[in-house]
């Protein structure tokens, strides 16, 4: 099999998704943000309408959308009379009702809303392919760049503020990585999933990891082996392949959570 077999694409697709996704998944779990990838998962919705309304390329309008939300939730989070959660409850269910509503009206009738729900891996092209380690390949080399200050102002913000760090403008970093992720995941796994392609690998990982390097590495392990398996389950089964990497993400965190030698029960 090579590259014109759409089996040989989609693995390769979905391991280079897995690449980027596992280690910012990390700094969701370790900065509890897991409810704020989800809201921007949903405003992306937001941005494929305006992609499709003003003829601009989806990656760009979901990167837009993401980060107008992004801006939004700063806002919110400086009002006293509303916890973090609230506000983004607010906002990951309205901004998906708006993407589903501005999708309608953009696209009409004809608007595919399960390719952008649940993604369609299977269909992914050589050009995707070369977008997704092209990109990819760049936003792993800005995480690197930016890991000690990002990693100092997510374990200790005081103390790396008193350091010189730039807490705000590393937030700052980490939303649009966030974001540029979504835009390169989207095609894969769909709106409603790529939050768990991002989070679920990390927390795996969480439960062996002693360090964060360590913890990024077998978050990216095991990434890529949900995505494998999920992707051959779904050959083999004739499941849906978005939701069949996730629910092999799923199981290998559930496997996690039973007690094994040399590592302490999961609390």
């Amino acid at each position: 099999m090579g590259l014109d077999d759409f089996f040989v694409r989609a693995l390769l697709a979905g391991i280079g998704i897995a690449i980027v996704a596992a280690p910012l998944g990390c700094f969701i779990v370790w900065r509890r943000m897991a409810y704020f990838g989800d809201a921007m998962a949903h405003s992306a919705l937001i941005g494929v309408a305006l992609g499709i309304a003003v003829g601009v390329s989806r990656p760009a309008g979901v990167v837009l959308a993401v980060g107008v939300l992004a801006v939004l939730f700063v806002v919110l989070e400086r009002k006293t009379w509303i916890s973090s959660d609230t506000g983004l409850g607010i906002l990951a269910h309205s901004s998906l009702a708006l993407g589903l509503v501005a999708l309608s009206l953009a696209g009409g009738r004809g608007v595919n809303y399960s390719a952008y729900l649940f993604g369609d891996i299977l269909a992914v092209s050589r050009e995707d392919l070369l977008h997704i380690y092209v990109f990819g390949a760049v936003l792993l080399a800005v995480l690197l760049a930016v890991w000690r200050p990002l990693l100092s102002a997510t374990v200790h913000q005081d103390l790396a503020q008193a350091e010189g760090v730039r807490v705000y403008r590393m937030r700052a970093i980490l939303i649009l990585l966030i974001a540029l992720v979504i835009a390169l995941a989207m095609q894969l796994v769909g709106v409603l999933l790529t939050t768990s392609l991002l989070i679920i690998p990390a927390a795996t990982a969480r439960r062996y990891a002693r360090a964060p390097e360590s913890m990024a590495l077998l978050a990216v392990l095991i990434g890529i082996l949900s995505v494998v398996s999920g992707l051959y389950a779904s050959l083999w089964w004739d499941i849906p392949s978005g939701p069949s990497i996730v629910l092999a993400a799923t199981g290998l965190f559930a496997l996690s959570l039973l007690p094994l030698p040399f590592f302490p029960s999961p609390d």
